[in-house]
């Protein structure tokens, strides 16, 4: 069945659900995807305390010249109380002592020995950071579905919290088919080629978090290509190239079928990419991806790249675009949505110079792309056009229109 790319994504969206959960330390978290709500148990900061190295005073003791009576330093339990006259010279972080109405800065005071005299323009509560201004207990901090980066992180260690449910991240297999491919460890006659789809592949779904399994090349035979299906079937994602077009010695849906394959789209209405196929097998997806190498990656970052988020269990799992304009007119054949690699200078997006499906070059210098409507022909410099980049992972809770 041919579809749109909306209709694609549905499908994705619809048949792929997160994956089970399990508890790591939160050393271990980063780029997991939250399982469960976090709410702060503890006031941040915890208690009153000095924002800055100083003098802990009376607002009343504007202009005087005041005996420091004592220092504090962070982590010191000090509980006598700060009385009219008199100073206690206070370091960052410290607790503020009782009675405390604000903190002098030592660059603001006149120092005697051991005394101060202070400005006079005292305001109540200056450079004093009250309990719980951060974050209040009973406060939700972190949602099911967030996914965790350093700045997470340091709020579930500012309440004490050394573990969290996250979704188990996705396993893929990966494979490709051909007699014509070689690994690139290995020996090439001259009318063969180096593998290079699935080691993209395999980069790019460990750049997206997952654990990748490679399963190898397939022979262009129906057993082979089988026995490569069979080893990868417990994965959550299994990601082949080549095979799923109407050549002879295409079996990649035929060797699927055998395991109940269930097809749920085997062509897209996009170029390239067209015959591009995506469905499941009991729990496990699949998607079968050309064997050109550009339609290949561009095709993975649209519909593989929405797979994996769909697995991750990320509330943030539709892919999003980045409005910005063409830096030069670019005229293409229209009648067929078409993904145009370019590159995203910060301002405006320019289309790779020579672009086709069986190259490889443009994949190292694009970071990422468009897509063009199947009514155009043209686009002109300075129009408005939704960039998707391939560098980064920019994402929405909510499906985006992806067409220029």
């Amino acid at each position: 069945m041919q579809v749109t790319i909306e209709k694609a994504l549905e499908f994705i969206y619809t048949q792929t659900k997160p994956k089970s959960i399990k508890i790591v330390p939160i050393e271990e978290a980063l780029g997991s995807v939250l399982a469960e709500d976090i709410t702060a148990t503890h006031n941040l900061p915890p208690f009153d305390n000095s924002a800055m190295d100083g003098y802990a005073v009376k607002v009343s003791d504007s202009s005087k010249t005041l005996h420091v009576c004592h220092t504090i330093f962070a982590g010191d339990n000090y509980n006598e109380e700060l009385h009219n006259g008199t100073a206690i010279k206070i370091m960052t972080g410290a607790k503020i002592p009782l009675g405390t109405q604000c903190i002098v800065p030592i660059e603001d005071v006149q120092v005697e020995q051991e005394d101060v005299t202070l400005p006079d323009n005292l305001t109540l509560s200056k450079h004093i950071r009250l309990a719980g201004e951060d974050i209040k207990s009973g406060t939700q901090l972190l949602s099911i579905g967030q996914r965790i980066d350093a700045h997470q992180i340091t709020l579930l260690a500012s309440q004490g919290i050394s573990h969290i449910k996250v979704y188990k991240k996705p396993r893929v297999a990966l494979f490709a088919s051909g007699n014509e491919l070689k690994m690139h460890f290995e020996t090439v006659e001259h009318y063969q080629l180096y593998n290079t789809n699935t080691p993209t592949l395999l980069s790019r779904a460990q750049e997206l978090g997952c654990e990748v399994e490679f399963i190898g090349t397939a022979k262009d035979t129906l057993d082979d290509i089988k026995a490569h299906i069979q080893s990868a079937l417990e994965c959550d994602l299994v990601i082949t190239s080549g095979g799923v077009s109407v050549g002879d010695a295409d079996f990649t849906k035929e060797a699927f079928g055998a395991f109940g394959y269930k097809i749920l789209f085997d062509k897209v209405e996009i170029k390239p990419g067209k015959p591009t196929t995506f469905g499941k097998i009991g729990d496990t997806m699949i998607l079968n991806l050309p064997g050109n190498p550009l339609a290949a990656a561009l095709n993975f970052e649209l519909f593989g790249r929405s797979i994996i988020y769909a697995l991750s269990g990320a509330k943030e799992k539709f892919i999003n675009t980045m409005q910005t304009k063409m830096k030069e007119d670019y005229k293409l054949k229209k009648g067929r949505r078409t993904l145009i690699p370019g590159i995203f200078d910060g301002e405006d997006f320019s289309p790779c110079e020579h672009f086709a499906p069986g190259m490889i070059s443009p994949l190292a210098h694009a970071n990422g792309f468009i897509i063009l409507s199947e009514e155009c022909s043209e686009v002109k410099k300075g129009e408005s056009v939704k960039f998707i980049s391939t560098k980064f992972s920019f994402t929405s809770k909510d499906f985006k229109n992806l067409i220029s």
